[in-house]
């Protein structure tokens, strides 16, 4: 009797379709008023990328980058090749969390507006810029008819990240000052890997968080792993396996991110030489980009972002977190 193959647990992958002109608004260059973009490079080399792998992902879009005439066609190709358009607000503001209720319900209204007349879609997902949001995102989200949010990421590395930024950057006191959230604070790191629902008096709000290495909790996005290359391709691979195989001891579906940058070289744009992983010639990224995405299709089944809520509401009952509490959920639970 043939053996019957073990299902394979699910990982979502998205892209956070961050421009050329929001990495500069960041980073303190007037530049990015121009609005450049690198899109029409970005998008058909991704696409192309995951399509030679059969992949559907989750890409967050900026409003901004949609309402140019510039990006239009890029973005529609998007949605055109089958992926999940997410909401990444309309301005890229770094911010976010200063914003009232009806400031917040603007930013997410415009970039549904523009998202939705250039590709179709009605975004159900959303992820705010740098892990940077606030209870008055979520109870937007809820009233807008959202399913989910997926802009946590558990990590205790945030003030770390946040200090390389502000010591690589050209920001002005002003400027540092609306920044001082960027990445999330130590405390992040004790929030939950797992899925769970956010509870908003009578309603609920799906949250997917962005996953980190279990336990330890450091970045294991394919820009981390894409920085490691730079002393070590192997080390990098090596690195996140061992992240795989935590995820799976764990009994953590990742739901991982990919960033424009991973599929650029320092070639390609150098106006963005100060950011990690661009000193590498987009040939090296892609290689080791391809060889990653591999291992991660070797021990998952890859989805959107939305599937991943959907399969996750439907097949267990998740953890509820008040909004006034930090959603700390269960000890880790390792299976041998």
């Amino acid at each position: 009797m043939k053996r019957k193959s073990k299902k394979k647990p699910i990982a979502s992958l998205s892209l956070d379709l961050d421009n050329q002109w929001s990495y500069l608004k960041v980073h303190g260059n007037p530049d990015w008023q121009t609005f450049p973009s690198y899109l029409d490079v970005v998008i058909p080399r991704a696409l192309n990328f995951l399509g030679d792998r059969g992949l559907k992902i989750t890409v967050f879009v900026t409003g901004q980058d949609a309402a140019l005439r510039k990006n239009q066609e890029a973005i529609a190709a998007v949605a055109a090749a089958g992926h999940e358009i997410g909401n990444h607000l309309f301005h890229h503001e770094p911010d976010l969390h200063r914003y009232t209720e009806e400031e917040i319900d603007r930013e997410v209204a415009l970039a549904e507006d523009q998202i939705r007349q250039i590709t179709g879609q009605q975004p159900l997902g959303f992820r705010a810029i740098g892990v940077n949001f606030s209870p008055a995102v979520l109870k937007v989200l809820v009233r807008r008819g959202y399913q989910y949010d997926a802009s946590t990421c558990p990590t205790f590395l945030g003030p770390l990240a946040r200090l390389y930024h502000f010591t690589t950057s050209d920001l002005t006191l002003e400027e540092r000052n609306t920044q001082k959230s960027w990445f999330g604070d130590f405390k992040d790191g004790f929030q939950s890997l797992q899925p769970y629902r956010w509870s908003l008096g009578s309603d609920q709000l799906i949250e997917i968080p962005v996953t980190t290495l279990p336990i330890f909790k450091i970045p294991i996005h394919f820009s981390a792993v894409l920085f490691i290359s730079a002393v070590s391709s192997a080390l990098a691979l090596f690195y996140f396996r061992c992240a795989l195989w935590l995820c799976k001891l764990t009994k953590t579906q990742p739901s991982l991110v990919l960033h424009p940058v991973d599929f650029l070289g320092y070639e390609d744009v150098p106006e963005l030489a100060f950011v990690a992983g661009m000193s590498l010639h987009r040939h090296h990224k892609l290689t080791v980009l391809g060889q990653a995405i591999q291992l991660l299709l070797k021990e998952f089944d890859i989805c959107t972002v939305r599937q991943h809520a959907e399969i996750v509401s439907g097949a267990c009952q998740l953890p509820i977190v008040e909004l006034d509490l930090p959603p700390v959920i269960n000890p880790v639970t390792v299976t041998f």
